[in-house]
């Protein structure tokens, strides 16, 4: 019998609360759920979870400063997030602080359980692909070296511990360097799949890698975005 994945809901609203963990529960998750930030952190320390669904307006640190210094950490679960702000910016923001999906409220509770499913899809699929590889030689390019039997990244010999996703994606951009690919084809290349409309994620994945490729991820030079066609990732980037 396959064992129940474990969901943490953060939001301040206990109306909400309320209602998703009954949902969820009825979907064969086990959930629990916490009020602000303080309290996640407590659940946190003593409990392991698949994946956190986190509202972004709370009182104390909001959703996006939490979603920051989780994203810092490895062993940190899958985060989706919550928001009033339906709008592409605020997307973004989410995207861009490591949040792995965005819904904005209103919401169907069923569009949220097909969201989970398919965040934990990714984050299971992607280990394959980020798996050792013990014949590969390292690829340099300026100060970094991409490292295949360690699956990490090296910064003038300093080591970079990446996430199995981060890895995984680094590892397809360094096959495919020199050419644009789309976040579909990223997605297909990475977990074999080509028609998951939350692929945005992938944006999330470049953002943190563009903070550890160089100093001004808003001026990225080794991992570019062509307007129209995707990600590249050029060993030769031209960075002051």
């Amino acid at each position: 019998m396959q064992q129940q994945k474990k969901i943490l809901i953060v939001d301040d609203d206990k109306r909400i609360q309320l209602l998703l963990k009954r949902y969820l529960c009825e979907q064969g998750f086990a959930v629990e759920t916490v009020g602000d930030g303080e309290q996640m952190n407590q659940k946190l320390a003593l409990s392991h979870f698949d994946l956190i669904v986190l509202d972004w307006m709370m009182p104390g640190e909001d959703g996006l400063s939490i979603c920051r210094r989780l994203s810092n950490d490895d062993n940190s679960p899958p985060i989706i997030m919550l928001t009033a702000n339906g709008s592409g910016d605020a997307r973004t923001s989410c995207l861009e602080v490591g949040a792995d999906d965005f819904i904005a409220k209103p919401f169907n509770p069923r569009e949220l359980v097909d969201r989970i499913h398919a965040v934990l899809r990714r984050c299971q699929e992607v280990l394959p692909i980020a798996a050792p590889e013990i014949n590969r030689r390292s690829i340099e390019f300026c100060p970094y070296q991409i490292n295949f039997l360690e699956r990490c990244l090296y910064k003038d010999n300093c080591k970079i511990n990446l996430t199995d996703s981060e890895f995984a994606l680094l590892k397809v951009l360094a096959d495919y360097a020199g050419t644009p690919l789309s976040r579909e084809r990223l997605a297909y290349l990475i977990d074999g799949c080509t028609n998951d409309p939350l692929n945005r994620s992938i944006d999330s994945q470049v953002s943190r890698l563009r903070r550890l490729l160089q100093s001004d991820p808003m001026q990225p030079c080794y991992l570019q975005t062509i307007r129209g066609h995707g990600y590249i990732l050029a060993f030769n980037g031209n960075c002051e």
